[in-house]
């Protein structure tokens, strides 16, 4: 897997990917929150390729206080083969050179698998509850 910046001309792909591993929810537009990253730290939002396939994605961000990272995705067909370490080890290497010193996540109730994933990469509980607030409507 090559690992590189995301381009415009991936879009169609990536909301592809997040559709097809039940990322996208009816209350977030995708094509939005890619708009809205590329005018924040667009060098934060990596995609995995493999000849020429679209494969991964994360999109990352970083406030001066903790870096969070969001639409991690690998295709369903390849995950468990260590793509998802790989593009996560770069998303990491990346918040660590700009002086992050912890990471967030949120991972939806229910979702065991992602769990189990992010724990395997040495992530916990941080005895915390997640909260939010629309302030835009993407409808």
């Amino acid at each position: 897997m090559r690992l590189r910046a995301f381009d415009r001309s991936d879009t169609d792909a990536v909301v592809a990917l997040w559709e097809e591993c039940g990322l996208t929810r009816p209350w977030n537009d995708p094509r939005r929150d890619i708009e809205r990253k590329l005018a924040v730290q667009p060098e934060l939002f990596l995609v995995g390729e493999d000849e020429g396939e679209l494969i991964a994605s994360a999109m990352a961000g970083y406030d001066g206080h903790r870096g969070w990272v969001y639409y991690v995705a690998v295709a369903p067909d390849r995950q468990g083969s260590g793509l998802g370490r790989l593009l996560l080890a770069e998303v990491e290497a990346r918040l660590t050179a700009l002086g992050c010193p912890k990471v967030n996540i949120q991972i939806r109730s229910g979702n065991g698998k992602a769990a189990g994933f992010w724990s395997a990469l040495g992530y916990a509980d941080d005895s915390a509850s997640g909260m939010g607030k629309r302030l835009i409507a993407d409808a």
